[in-house]
């Protein structure tokens, strides 16, 4: 039997090691995002998340810390994943197209004031980026987490928006440094609503 022993603990040496590269060009947009996602509950404003496979169970997992709680207990916070919805998934992805699954519930929810929490570790998905010209349409700054250099979305953000793109190729580290990425959002907002104290 092969012992895989090392090749795990490669893993964690190169998870551990793009982190500590993130943080370096990550930490100032991600405490400005946080910053807009804060200033967008505070209006009673609601964020809108999104993504596709890993990304659409970060966008739940986001919107899960914020409806429920983070570390500590506080008022509800309204988010929202638009992957969730079978029914609507199915039924837009049947009657128009799949590219359209999150840009019309963008369209049907999003207000001016929300914003839109856009995840694509390609940065190329087709629906996060026609969710994103929906946000961009309702005057909704977006929240791009991203890799690989950020693909097309990176380029079609707005100066308004703040873009969060992991320093790295290889989808599985961006994935696991967008959930570190979600902590960090979480953390900062609790910080802001409830104080410093944790």
């Amino acid at each position: 039997m092969i012992d895989h022993v090392e090749r795990v603990r490669g893993h964690f040496a190169d998870s551990a090691k793009l982190k500590q590269e993130a943080a370096v060009s990550m930490a100032e947009p991600i405490a400005r995002a946080a910053a807009l996602l804060t200033d967008c509950l505070l209006a009673d404003g609601k964020i809108l998340a999104c993504g596709n496979g890993g990304s659409a169970s970060d966008a739940q997992h986001f919107a899960a810390e914020l409806v429920g709680r983070f570390e500590r207990e506080r008022p509800e916070l309204p988010a929202m994943s638009l992957a969730t919805d079978t029914s609507l998934l199915t039924a837009v992805a049947n009657d128009y197209a799949f590219e359209q699954v999150f840009a019309k519930q963008v369209r049907a929810l999003g207000r001016k004031g929300d914003v839109l929490l856009a995840i694509s570790t390609s940065g190329n998905s087709p629906n996060v980026i026609a969710a994103l010209d929906a946000a961009h349409e309702r005057e909704m700054p977006v929240v791009a987490l991203t890799g690989k250099g950020g693909g097309r979305i990176g380029e079609l953000l707005a100066p308004t928006d703040v873009h969060l793109c992991v320093p790295h190729g290889r989808t599985m580290r961006i994935q696991e440094v967008h959930l570190l990425t979600i902590h960090c959002l979480c953390d900062v907002i609790d910080a802001t609503l409830l104080g410093d104290d944790a």
